[in-house]
């Protein structure tokens, strides 16, 4: 019966061991809001008006102007919410961006077209870039950054996404 319980007791450790980090502790100030500004390609978590951390990043493969459609390639612009966190996305980790809103789906019904939508701020990709601007319209920054932004930002804080 001791040694079941050494042997569980060393499962565990090296169980939680193989995580790497994946899933850091965050215990400062609260992130209220981030903000991307997409033309100095670099991301703020804030605390009110107060910057946390700052990222580099990378942006859908046509980075400027609004995303308006599926497949067009544009990171999307205005004030959306984090809705959720994905600890199995593709790229490492993910956090989901409320995108698409009424109005964008609105504008994209008009044109008969869908507006898309999966669009996150995640890690990096599983394979080497060839480009700065690389995502389908995604934010995104390397796997370490992703993993403290992962601890940092809560469901329902909302994202501003500058031109």
């Amino acid at each position: 019966m001791q040694f079941l319980r050494i042997f569980l007791i060393l499962a565990l450790a090296f169980g939680l061991a193989a995580c790497g980090g994946k899933f850091r502790k965050y215990n400062g100030p609260e992130v209220t809001s981030v903000q991307v500004h997409k033309a100095e390609r670099k991301m703020y978590l804030l605390h009110h008006s107060r910057v946390l951390r700052s990222y580099d990043i990378a942006l859908g493969f046509t980075p400027e102007g609004h995303k308006q459609f599926e497949g067009d390639g544009k990171t999307p612009e205005g004030t959306y919410y984090i809705t959720h966190k994905n600890p199995n996305s593709e790229f490492h980790l993910s956090l989901g961006i409320s995108y698409p809103n009424q109005a964008d789906r609105e504008f994209a019904k008009a044109a008969d077209k869908s507006p898309g939508g999966d669009i996150f701020i995640h890690g990096g990709p599983n394979k080497p870039v060839s480009r700065r601007d690389w995502t389908a319209g995604c934010i995104a920054v390397t796997d370490r950054e992703m993993e403290r932004i992962y601890s940092m930002v809560k469901p329902g804080t909302p994202i501003h996404i500058l031109p």
